[in-house]
């Protein structure tokens, strides 16, 4: 089964990017539309990013401070039981985050897609967490 790995620093302490990763109103603003659930093992997430992707997760993995992972529940068919998560590594004031998106059953195009667009939501979460930058969902 291929994976999706990706590793950044962000220039905040563990606590508050995990709680970028794991507070569902932190999710809206570098990932979903809308989303709530609470971090805690079998808690359920609903992650909204339109009508045709009304997704549900259940936290699988939640070790504040240093894991965190969902596991796909109600989505497309490509991300259905795959897990979506962070491993955290403090470095005083810095955040070493490791995430992964594990299971895919095929390196298909939404496969690729998914890569890239991961990438970039990535990218979207260092900044709102270093800055503040907020992205408006429609530019994402």
């Amino acid at each position: 089964m291929p994976n999706i790995y990706h590793q950044f620093v962000v220039e905040k302490p563990v606590s508050v990017v995990f709680d970028g990763i794991s507070q569902p109103e932190l999710l809206d603003q570098w990932w979903t539309k809308r989303s709530s659930g609470q971090p805690k093992m079998d808690a359920q997430y609903k992650l909204f990013f339109g009508p045709e992707y009304d997704w549900v997760a259940k936290v699988t993995i939640c070790d504040p401070l240093h894991r965190f992972e969902l596991q796909m529940t109600k989505a497309d068919k490509d991300w259905m039981g795959t897990q979506v998560g962070f491993e955290l590594q403090s470095e005083g004031e810095l955040t070493v985050a490791h995430f992964y998106h594990q299971g895919w059953p095929h390196e298909n195009d939404h496969f690729k897609i998914s890569r890239y667009c991961w990438a970039m939501y990535l990218r979207i979460l260092k900044r709102y967490l270093e800055t503040g930058e907020v992205v408006p969902y429609e530019n994402r």
